[in-house]
């Protein structure tokens, strides 16, 4: 908490909105949990005199594609250009999350948030402000597809068919580690498939990107003792 609330008031700002995902492979593992945590982060934004909303979400799986810094800075943009290839879970919560900030603001209507956030989306005005951004930053990575990712490619596919019942969020966190991600930034998972999806035996359930071909070894290996798909 302390670490959180560090970074959010290291740039002053008026209204704090912090993000709970609950899953048994998640950091908090049940509601409860996430009610006690939430009611902490309450009681420390009354203290340090700041406006806060809590959201508890479903954390049972990644709601993104891409794990590590470059497979996720492709989605981000994906998503801002509008993208065939954005995944769409990571969509709805980002458009959730920004229409609840909207709202908190005062500048937009309770209720409208979400509409606002979407019309955001939809004209761009979400991807300008992000390349500006970039450019500030001295960033020249804008086209997501264009972004390097890991030389080094292995695909993990479906032994049999069926259809994704559970993704382990602790066995993907692994496998990247083992990938060499966060630190090498172009290293980690490409999700191909998502809870309730249909699989095929054959089928590429996820990708994993290395620098090296040692690293990569090591993250093939991985998979045989952190099994990150469970199917029914």
């Amino acid at each position: 908490m302390a670490s959180i609330f560090a970074k959010k008031l290291s740039v002053n700002p008026s209204h704090i909105l912090i993000d709970i995902p609950v899953g048994k492979t998640a950091k908090v593992k049940s509601h409860k949990a996430a009610m006690k945590l939430k009611k902490n982060f309450e009681l420390m934004a009354h203290h340090l005199h700041k406006k806060i909303k809590v959201l508890i979400t479903d954390g049972s799986e990644p709601i993104g594609n891409g794990i590590g810094p470059a497979l996720e800075a492709r989605d981000v943009l994906w998503i801002l250009k509008q993208d065939e290839k954005r995944p769409l879970m990571l969509e709805k919560k980002c458009i959730e999350m920004a229409g609840t900030i909207l709202e908190m603001s005062g500048n937009v209507r309770k209720g409208n948030g979400l509409k606002k956030a979407y019309e955001i989306l939809d004209s761009g005005m979400a991807y300008k402000k992000m390349i500006e951004i970039i450019k500030a930053q001295g960033g020249n990575s804008t086209d997501p597809d264009a972004i390097p990712v890991g030389e080094f490619k292995h695909e993990v596919v479906a032994s049999t068919s069926g259809v994704v019942d559970e993704i382990d969020n602790e066995a993907i966190a692994h496998i990247a580690r083992v990938a060499g991600a966060p630190e090498d930034k172009q290293a980690g998972i490409y999700l191909h498939k998502h809870v309730g999806d249909t699989v095929k035996r054959g089928e590429i359930l996820l990708s994993i990107y290395a620098h090296n071909k040692s690293k990569l070894a090591y993250a093939i290996d991985s998979t045989k003792d952190f099994k990150a798909f469970i199917l029914r």
